[in-house]
């Protein structure tokens, strides 16, 4: 067939849960042809817009929309500096698209496209969270009876939330913990967990960055006995070198990667085998491309994949987290945070879950689409985010 170009680039700002999304539309030549992808960057939904409709659409009009690789190295390369979550997730939205375009042309799934499925469906992990222990052991067990063998337990939320802190006279308005209590209200979380559910259940937990690098060393060698399925996000990036320390003092599983946008804050912890898990967030990487790099690098150093699937990742992403899974041979396990109804009537052919296992339907491409009209219902609100607006006892601003 004749070459297929692509013709507008767009950016559809939408929010059925309440959370901020961007799903690009890339419409090329052959009427009714188009692709959709993920560049949700919920919290500068606006910046990543921009870059979408005002810098890559006219950089990519007319080019040739089956040239993916050539044209993610142009969006990367055209802006001169690099590896930023803005441009990261713009070129995300555009290359899902294509892939997706490239699917649709083949008649094909994805995951056939990219050489079939390693698995049936990918194994999910679920949120159980809660103010009393035994609040979070009743939420464990509604997951365990729904067929979920992997659940993430936490206290309160990321860091724990105290009742009271001690703060300074006029300390500014903020998200605030405690973590010396956090670290022992996990310990204690875990002790309960475990004693009441035993070992044949897969328990993982979110550090989320909010300790510092010492206590992650202190934590992970501490929850060493309750034989995590994982450890996540326990350093930040600007942190990787303390992983050496955390490797040589116990077996913890880690999982880290949510807020990597630059390779160079990956390679030396996977050809080190200093993580067991990667967990990048697929948009802010820059989309489908480098993501099945990464997982192809990953898998000759024993690291497996976790992709970050919490609901600021559009339904879109979760799809190509999901054809990403049944193909990569070194999978691990999927964050799963599931759709409310009026995602699923915004973006028809979600992903589905059954049992403790998440599966793509067979459609061409990604197998979603997108009703505008009904998504121009649910807008996007621009706002200063508060929840990473996290703060010590004394006010100190920390990582969120």
């Amino acid at each position: 067939m004749s070459k297929v170009t692509i013709q507008k680039v767009r950016a559809i700002l939408t929010a059925p849960a309440g959370i901020n999304l961007i799903v690009v539309k890339v419409e090329t030549s052959v009427p009714g042809l188009y692709g959709l992808g993920c560049a949700t960057f919920a919290y500068r939904e606006q910046a990543v817009k921009c870059v979408v409709e005002d810098y890559f659409d006219p950089l990519l009009h007319g080019r040739d929309a089956g040239d993916i690789e050539d044209l993610w190295q142009l969006m990367n390369n055209n802006s001169y500096w690099r590896n930023g979550p803005v441009t990261n997730n713009a070129i995300s939205g555009v290359d899902m698209a294509l892939w997706d375009i490239k699917g649709k042309l083949a008649n094909m799934p994805l995951y056939e496209l990219m050489g079939g499925k390693s698995r049936a469906a990918a194994a999910v992990y679920r949120h159980a969270d809660g103010k009393t222990l035994e609040e979070i052991g009743e939420n464990v067990q509604k997951f365990r009876d729904e067929g979920v063998e992997h659940v993430r337990i936490q206290w309160g939320g990321y860091g724990g939330k105290p009742e009271s802190l001690h703060r300074p006279d006029a300390a500014p308005d903020g998200i605030y913990y405690d973590p010396k209590l956090y670290m022992r209200n996990t310990i204690k979380l875990f002790e309960y967990v475990r004693g009441k559910m035993g070992y044949d259940l897969e328990l993982l937990h979110d550090s989320h960055e909010r300790i510092a690098p010492i206590d992650a060393v202190v934590l992970a060698k501490e929850l060493e006995p309750f034989r995590l399925f994982f450890l996540e996000d326990i350093l930040s990036p600007e942190q990787g070198d303390w992983f050496r320390m955390v490797r040589s003092q116990c077996s913890t599983p880690i999982a880290n990667g949510e807020l990597y946008n630059n390779p160079k804050e990956w390679d030396f912890l996977i050809t080190n085998r200093l993580i067991d898990f990667i967990r990048v967030h697929i948009s802010q990487i820059g989309g489908i491309t480098p993501a099945r790099k990464l997982a192809i690098f990953c898998e000759q150093f024993g690291v497996r994949t976790a992709w970050h699937g919490p609901g600021d990742v559009s339904p879109v992403g979760h799809a190509a987290n999901i054809h990403l899974d049944l193909v990569c041979h070194n999978f691990g396990i999927q964050e799963w945070s599931g759709f409310k109804e009026a995602a699923q009537e915004v973006f028809p052919g979600c992903p589905e879950l059954r049992r403790g296992y998440v599966y793509a339907n067979d459609k061409p491409g990604l197998g979603i689409d997108l009703n505008e009209e009904l998504a121009a219902k649910y807008p996007c609100k621009t706002e200063a985010t508060r929840w990473t607006q996290t703060r010590l006892p004394d006010g100190t601003l920390y990582t969120p």
